[in-house]
């Protein structure tokens, strides 16, 4: 796997700018949004996503409302996955709305924006279901992971 793709995908200030945004994301919800990055899928990328959100134990969230954007840099294909609980709640659409954000900024080749901008979208969405209460504790870490 060639992991310089992965590397030079991102630089790390802009790495820095979408954990920021998670950051930002995740503010006043009890969300959970991770993003993951690797060269290949050498599978079906929503199953190979649905692989990563396991590994990163994001399916261990009280509330079951983890969210994963998952890219597959070489293939330029990317998934963005939600959870059971925030998948009970969230407008029919908005997965296909979000995707469809990333994408337009994937196409201009502004990846980092699109990242943000998904992050955003998403985090906007978890405030609404779900509020941060006074116990809630991140239970993710917020660093962009690489396979």
């Amino acid at each position: 796997m060639d992991n310089s793709k992965v590397e030079a995908f991102l630089t790390q200030e802009e790495e820095q700018e979408i954990v920021d945004a998670i950051l930002e994301a995740e503010r006043d919800t009890s969300g959970e949004i991770r993003v993951h990055l690797e060269a290949t899928a050498k599978k079906d990328h929503f199953e190979r996503a649905m692989e990563v959100f396991h590994l990163l134990k994001m399916d261990n969230t009280r509330e079951r409302n983890g969210v994963l954007l998952y890219v597959a840099v070489q293939d330029h294909r990317f998934v963005i996955y939600g959870d059971s609980g925030i998948n009970k709640v969230v407008p029919h659409d908005f997965w296909n709305k979000t995707k469809d954000l990333i994408q337009e900024h994937f196409k201009k080749g502004h990846f980092k924006q699109g990242i943000i901008e998904g992050v955003l979208m998403a985090g906007k969405e978890l405030k609404t279901h779900f509020p941060w209460h006074p116990d809630d504790e991140n239970e993710l870490s917020n660093e962009v992971s690489r396979g």
